[in-house]
């Protein structure tokens, strides 16, 4: 897609999906008109809930998150990053190879956190995410943004891991967070992007509730 945005647009997601979380931190931060679609993941669907059938007709592969804007459809999180911030700024290459370096990093230690099952698991993937989040702290050095002076795509693809971060030591996870990265969450979190991703009390303790039925069932079924 190219062009302007066509507004206002739909995006079919979740608050509990990281990558929904991006994508509404995004849309929030640079300003569009917006409607959430709540489609939750498989794995956080009610009994009785029916996918709509718009999703279903134009999702490829049927996951969260995907986007409508006029009569066009877009999935993946990264794909519609680049697209809403190519439109308004902060998608540059830089930016660009950043936020696919935030998501290469970062991402499969977070969930490697919170989907663990095994303690020596969990603590390994607490000690890689550590060690990515260090990593997001040299980058950072002593400037406030991923990249340039402005908040960008960078900062859409890491809020997730800022948004959970709570969470996540619920989980299991141990591991450093660098002052520079803790200012920096605070800076994204603070945003109007940020004030639109963010979870309340409620949403936190019920994505640790969440995960920790997970691993009871898991242990109950080993």
């Amino acid at each position: 897609m190219t062009g302007a945005v066509v507004e206002p647009v739909a995006l079919f997601g979740h608050w509990i999906c990281p990558y929904s979380v991006r994508v509404e931190f995004a849309l929030a931060q640079l300003g569009y008109e917006y409607e959430v679609i709540d489609v939750p993941p498989t794995a956080a669907r009610p009994k009785g809930y029916v996918v709509p059938q718009e999703f279903l007709d134009h999702s490829p592969r049927h996951e969260i998150p995907m986007i409508r804007e006029g009569g066009r459809y877009l999935a993946d999180s990264l794909p519609i990053l680049e697209r809403l911030h190519g439109a308004r700024g902060g998608a540059t290459a830089e930016a660009i190879d950043v936020a696919r370096w935030v998501d290469a990093t970062l991402f499969r230690p977070m969930v490697g956190v919170y989907y663990g099952t095994d303690p020596d698991r969990i603590a390994a993937a607490s000690v890689a995410l550590g060690d990515a989040l260090v990593a997001v702290g040299e980058r950072l050095g002593e400037r406030e943004w991923l990249v340039d002076d402005a908040p960008s795509m960078a900062e859409s693809a890491i809020v997730p891991v800022y948004v959970r971060l709570d969470g996540l030591r619920a989980l299991g996870f141990t591991g450093p967070v660098p002052e520079s990265v803790a200012a920096h969450a605070d800076r994204c979190l603070d945003l109007p992007g940020g004030r639109a991703a963010s979870w309340d009390a409620d949403q936190q303790a019920e994505f640790v509730r969440r995960f920790s039925t997970y691993r009871e069932r898991r242990a109950g079924s080993s």
